[in-house]
């Protein structure tokens, strides 16, 4: 019936802490934010006739048990913090908090929606690709990354 390519986009909303080490501004500082991250995939409308899934790109359920298993699970209330930071090394914080994240690199909003985008890229079937990701840090500011971009 239909033969065009379609985008589809499924947003997830988390609470996170973050601290940027070495950073010459008030983002030096542990503090949080309410994230919105958008997952846009692209492919193929399913004409399978008598498929459970005819009409879909990909079904929404799967777009969030990917996203839910690889970045919510993990970043939702945790602090993410540089692991070079001199306040990582001695243990206290993850000996006191649940959740605390150690990165190999700043976790700016544009760093960790690339992180996002590679935990989100390596579950997705192959019929459809990612083509955008947009990671809100707040209602003012965000990262986005397009696949038509990278050339």
């Amino acid at each position: 019936m239909f033969n065009d390519t379609v985008r589809v986009t499924k947003v997830f909303t988390f609470d996170m802490a973050h601290a940027l080490f070495g950073y010459d501004g008030p983002c030096k500082n542990i503090h949080g934010h309410t994230y919105h991250l958008h997952v846009t995939l692209s492919g193929k409308i399913n004409q399978q006739a008598n498929d459970p899934e005819q009409g879909l790109v990909i079904d929404f359920g799967v777009i969030k048990q990917i996203t839910k298993d690889k970045v919510i699970s993990q970043f939702d209330h945790a602090l993410v913090l540089h692991k070079d930071a001199p306040y990582s090394f001695d243990g206290f914080l993850q000996d006191h908090f649940e959740k605390v994240i150690l990165l190999s690199f700043q976790p700016s909003c544009e760093n960790l929606m690339m992180h996002f985008r590679d935990l989100i890229v390596a579950e997705l079937p192959k019929e459809v690709m990612l083509v955008k990701l947009r990671l809100e840090e707040t209602p003012t500011s965000y990262a986005e990354w397009f696949k038509e971009d990278q050339v």
